[in-house]
């Protein structure tokens, strides 16, 4: 297994099951951690980022596919506003850890078994659409790290919404409105 993916999937799956599980405040902090963890993750762990071919296809495919779960994972969020307190909190409970334990399991089994179970498959891939291992480890971290940024900018574009209701509301439901 990849020690990188295994890290920044494991960092990212601990950090949101904490930062989100049950009700949380949304603070300009909560938002901002994702982009500086990302800001500090990328340098590290990205080891060899394609700039043409299949391998920018794929890691740029990895970035779509991390947006779209993020997405969806947020959808499983309310965003409430305490009009008494004034404070935005949202509330994920287990529909939203799943998809996430889900989605971070199923990129642990890929990166075991593109080296154990079906490696040779994965290196005939790899030839075939010229795509390098680096690129396949990149997309991987890509995807991480854009259901992270997707999952935060959804919960901030409806906290900002949850802010802006009107004093008789207090709820955004499960989906985005």
């Amino acid at each position: 297994m990849d020690t990188s993916v295994l890290i920044v999937t494991l960092v990212i799956l601990a950090t949101v099951l904490i930062s989100d599980l049950g009700t949380r405040k949304v603070t300009r902090l909560r938002l901002l951690r994702p982009f500086i963890a990302a800001a500090a993750v990328i340098p590290f762990f990205a080891k060899a980022v394609v700039t043409s071919g299949h391998g920018l296809l794929l890691e740029l495919a990895g970035v779509a596919a991390g947006v779209v779960v993020g997405a969806i994972a947020a959808a499983c969020m309310q965003v409430r506003r305490d009009r008494q307190a004034g404070t935005v909190t949202s509330q994920a409970g287990l529909a939203y850890a799943a998809i996430w334990v889900l989605v971070s399991g199923a990129r642990l089994f890929f990166d075991y078994g593109s080296k154990h179970l079906f490696a040779a498959q994965i290196v005939h891939f790899g030839i075939t659409y010229q795509i390098t291992l680096a690129a396949l480890t990149d997309s991987l971290i890509f995807f991480s790290l854009a259901m992270l940024l997707a999952r935060t900018g959804v919960l901030a574009g409806r906290a900002r919404r949850a802010r802006a209701l009107p004093a008789h509301g207090n709820v955004l439901g499960t989906l985005p409105a």
